[in-house]
Parts: structure tokens; sequence; C-alpha cells
């Protein structure tokens, strides 16, 4: 429930702040005064777009922000609040701010938010319905989500939907695996060959690494093997001017002074542990240059074997490297082909099985569907017969293709029909109902729909070309439908003001220079005279304000006249939802979807 508006630089607003209650709230004013820039704020605020021409001249930015009572959020705001990780609390603030330059920020709780959340929990907080916001009424997936939703039909719904997906997934899995058996023979043959020749081939992971490195070194063996005897001179062979010969002629040196200086005698095993050093080197020199003298012999067959690993990389587009992975896949995909006939068949055993199991799924959705048709059609029609439609009729048809491809909610095609005159066959919605018609219809789909949560429903001009008694029944049946949530509704009728239990005013005052438009609360006095305004003319006369007491005060009676009736059809529907209970039968009534809100 909207419990808090703050409005600052909007439009011709420069600050408005409202405290909001539960019930029937009538936003009324002269024409031009900018009760309709509230409920543009409140799109707004539900995520709708925003331009710089929504700032009101010489500010530098529009701001609205609203705060929401959850305590008891519907199961839909619940679950979004949990995947927001907002859950938890009593209330959720929502701002939205547009600079002068057109840049828009949102914000929950005030943290800075995408405008797709703001648009997302909008759709489920606020529902703006408008003269031609109905035309949402006239699409065949909205037709069938509120039908679903009138229904209480979400999860046969959503067990089709899971049924569909089964099928689905095992549909293309079907067409991949038909599409590789047309041309299987030749994909067989190629693989085989492929396989083969890699098997033959005997490529080891790493090995390609190896042959790569071992060919350099045999193609340089002249020059290694040269440059190892040169070390190996230097180190030792060279008796005169070797390594090893200068260390050891130090040593014979420093041992016959060290019996002189015991201080030398610390240098001589840094001298000996340098001779070993030598000595290893050299040693190690020698079996190098005895290996290199053997390896002579294997350069060929490095080449060789190096040619052919390189020559089969270049075939499949791979790196020597990345072979023995290309054998492993090759032979994964000729183990799936050879047993592709097996898996194929199984395949469609499965698809043909989860075919019937959808379909079934889907018969009984459409067999649920069109008993709620039926209640929905004379549940409508009814309500039709007091809003200023008598003789109309309204259809919900479900009807079925069978040549039509699974779909994920179903097999039925949804359409409503309507006929505002006697005597004529019922028409599709959207060829034969005015812009009047429809928000009429729309009214009566939300009463019949509507159920008891926090939701706010806006109304922009509902009793648009309606007037009388008509339009006291319009005020009537928006009231019921306050009692139930909260409904703020923007309207020029006293029939529907005077329902109200919540009336503001909505000004505009000029100083020659600006324009600002001002909110105020009436009560007593005060809507006497707002209702006497809407009721007179220019001039506000005795007899005008007599009528909007007299108005106001059988608002009242009817509405506590209607709260014993309310109780008593509150009690048939928990007996009837006990009895459908314990017979296994959906409750019918559930508020319709979000496909009708904007």
């Amino acid at each position: 429930m909207l419990t808090h508006l703050q409005i600052r630089d909007f439009a011709i607003i420069d600050s408005v702040e409202l405290e909001l209650r539960p019930g029937l709230t009538v936003l009324t004013g002269e024409t031009g005064a900018g009760k309709s820039i509230l409920v543009d704020a409140l799109q707004l605020l539900a995520g709708g777009r925003a331009g710089a021409e929504v700032v009101r001249h010489g500010a530098e930015r529009a701001e609205i922000a609203a705060t929401f009572e959850i305590s008891q959020p519907p199961r839909e705001l619940r679950q979004w609040l949990e995947e927001q990780s907002l859950a938890g609390g009593t209330e959720l603030a929502i701002r939205r701010v547009v600079g002068a330059d057109g840049r828009s920020r949102a914000y929950l709780n005030g943290q800075s938010v995408p405008v797709q959340l703001l648009r997302e929990v909008g759709s489920i907080l606020i529902d703006i319905h408008g003269q031609h916001e109905f035309q949402s009424l006239t699409r065949a997936a909205a037709q069938r989500e509120l039908l679903d939703g009138y229904g209480s039909l979400t999860t046969s719904v959503s067990q089709v939907g899971i049924a569909h997906r089964v099928w689905l997934e095992l549909l293309n899995r079907t067409l991949a695996l038909e599409g590789q058996a047309r041309d299987r023979d030749a994909k067989l043959e190629l693989l085989r060959y492929q396989v083969e020749e890699l098997c033959a081939l005997k490529l080891k992971p790493g090995e390609a690494e190896a042959l790569a490195e071992e060919a350099g070194r045999l193609a340089n063996r002249g020059r290694l093997a040269g440059g190892a005897q040169s070390a190996l001179d230097a180190l030792y062979t060279n008796e005169q001017m070797s390594a090893h010969a200068m260390v050891s002629r130090a040593l014979q040196s420093l041992r016959a002074l060290a019996t002189l200086d015991s201080k030398l005698a610390a240098v001589l095993p840094l001298l000996e542990g340098a001779a070993v050093q030598v000595q290893e080197a050299a040693r190690e020199l020698e079996r190098y240059g005895e290996s290199l003298e053997v390896d002579s012999a294997r350069q060929e067959e490095v080449q060789r074997r190096l040619a052919a690993v390189e020559e089969l990389a270049r075939k499949h587009h791979v790196t020597p490297a990345q072979l023995p992975a290309q054998a492993a896949q090759l032979a994964a995909e000729l183990e799936a082909l050879e047993r592709a006939d097996t898996d194929l068949a199984d395949l469609r055993k499965e698809l043909a099985t989860a075919l019937q199991a959808y379909r079934g799924q889907a018969q009984q959705l459409s067999g649920k569907r069109m008993a709620t048709a039926r209640v929905l059609a004379r549940d409508i029609s009814a309500r039709m017969q007091t809003l200023g439609m008598g003789g109309g009729r309204f259809e919900a048809d479900v009807s079925q293709d069978g040549n039509a491809e699974p779909a994920q909610h179903g097999v039925d095609q949804i359409e409503f029909r309507v006929t505002a005159n006697p005597g004529s066959p019922p028409r599709a919605l959207a060829k034969v109902a005015s812009g009047g018609e429809l928000s009429r219809l729309s009214l009566a789909v939300q009463v019949a729909c509507a159920a008891q949560d926090n939701r706010c429903m806006v109304f922009d001009e509902v009793d648009a070309g309606i007037g009388g008694a008509v339009a006291e029944i319009v005020g009537r049946e928006l009231r019921s439908l306050g009692v139930r949530g909260q409904v703020l509704c923007v309207t020029h009728l006293p029939q529907v003001a005077c329902q109200a239990h919540h009336h503001l005013r909505v000004a505009k005052a000029t100083d020659g220079r600006t324009t600002r438009t001002t909110v105020a609360a009436l009560d007593g006095d005060e809507r006497v005279e707002e209702l006497a305004r809407m009721l007179g003319g220019v001039e506000i006369t005795a007899k005008a304000r007599e009528h909007a007491r007299d108005m106001l005060s059988a608002a009242t009676l009817a509405g506590k006249a209607a709260a014993p009736a309310k109780a008593e059809s509150a009690g048939a529907e928990g007996a009837a939802a006990e009895a459908a209970g314990k017979s296994g039968d959906t409750v019918r009534h559930p508020r319709p979807p979000a496909a009708r809100r904007r």
C-alpha cells in the first residue's frame, strides 16, 4: 500500500507531499489543474520513461519519492524482494530523480539501482489505468494471462511450461542426431580414417615439444661438440694452461707456506673444493661429447617423426601439441556416431513420451480454462449491465489448433468477445469496443478479479463518457475495490467523488510569472464545497451544497449497508474455499496477472 508520496519540481508542481491511506481516494479539480500530473508522477516512479521535459522550468532536477507499506506482501512481491535481498522490512522506499539534462537515476531503500528494477517492482506495486491504458485488454497474450489469473491456474500453466521445456530439449537433441544421421556414412568413413591415422602416430602428450627441442639440438651438434671440447680443454685437458693444473700448482705452493703461517691453511679447503668441482665439470663435458657422437644416428629419425607430426597438425588445423587431444575428441565422436542409431531410437521414444505428457498437461489446462471462461463471462456480463452497457454480453472463447506446435503456455487460443448491443453477436474485443467501453469493461474485470492485497490501483478518468446513474455505479464499484485494497481515482464526476473514503483537491495557482499546482485533503464542509462546485456552474448555490450533502450522506449509508453484505459474501466465499479444498477444486477470483498492468 502506498503510504507517502513526495513530488518536487515535476512539471508544474514545485512541492507536494501526501500521506495516503487505504480505501478509495479521489483527486478532483478544475480541468488543467494537474490531476493527471500526479498519475504521471506515479507512472515515472514505477519505471516509466523520463525526459528533461518533466523537470519544472528553472529547476535543476525533478524528484519523486514514495513509501510503500509491505508488512504483508503478496506472493509475487515477496518473491521479488527475496531475489533482491530486500525481504524482512515493513516499508519499501522508492525514489526517482530526473535531471534537467534528461538523465535519470533510481533508488530502492536509498541504494542506487537500474531503472529496470524500478520497472519490475513498480509493475507489482502500482496498477495504473486510463482510457488509453485499457488497450492492453485487446492483446491475446494479456487475455490469456488474465483468464489464467482469474481461475488461479498459475500452477497448471507452470506445469505445462515445464513439460514444454522437457519436450523442446528432447526435440532439439533428436533433430541434431537426425542431422548427423543423414550423412552418417560419409562422416563415419572420414572419422575412422582420421582416428586410425592419429592412433598410428601414437603421439604422447608433451612428445611434440620434446621432439622439437631434440631436433634443434641435433641440428647444432657440431657447434655444441666444439664448444664442449673447448671448455673441456680450458678446464682439464690442457696440462699447462687448464684451470685444474693452475689450481693444483696453487695448492702445492700454499701447502708448503701453510707450515710457516697457519693463516694460509684456511685457504686450502677452498682450493681443494675448486679442484674437485673442476674435475666433475670436466667429466660431465666428456660424457656430453660422447652423447653427441651417439646421437648422430638419431637425427634422421627425429626429423622424420617431427615432419609426420607437423603434417598431421596442419591437416587438422591444430598445433602439434594439440594432436593428442584432437585424437581423443575424434575418437569420442566416432564412438558416438557408431552408436547413433541406438541413441536416436531411444531419444525418439523419450520424445514421444514427453510429447504425450505435454499434451496431457495441456488438455487438463484447457479444461480448466474452459470452465473458468464460462464463469468469467457470466461475471463480466452481469457487471456490464450496471456500467452503461445494458443488454451487452461478454464471452471468453477458448479454442485449440490441433496443428499448432506445442507452446509454453499450452495449446489454447484465448479471445475475448463482446457486444454492447442486444441482438448483435459478440465480436473480438479489439474490433467492437470503443475507448470508453474498454475503460468500463476493464473496470468490470478489475472488480471481478480483485483480491485482498496491498496493491495500489490508479484510475485516471475512468468515468470518461458516462454520467448519471452509470456514474454512481462506477463510483460504487471503485469504492468496492477500495474496501479490499487501495484505489486512487482522478475524476470529474461528483457521483464518483462522493463515494470516496478520502478526497484530495488539486488546484493550480499563478502569480503572473510562475504556475504551481497544490494538493489539499478535504473533509467536512470543504468536501461539500468541492462537490457543489462539481455539481454547479460558475456560481455555487445553496441548492448545490444541499445536493452535495445529500450525495455524501447517501454514499455513507450505502457503504454501511454494504458492509454486512460483504461480510456475508466473505463467509460464503470462505465456505466455498473450504469445500473446494476438500474436493481438490481450485478457488476462483484471484487478482489478474501483471499482463494488464502498465
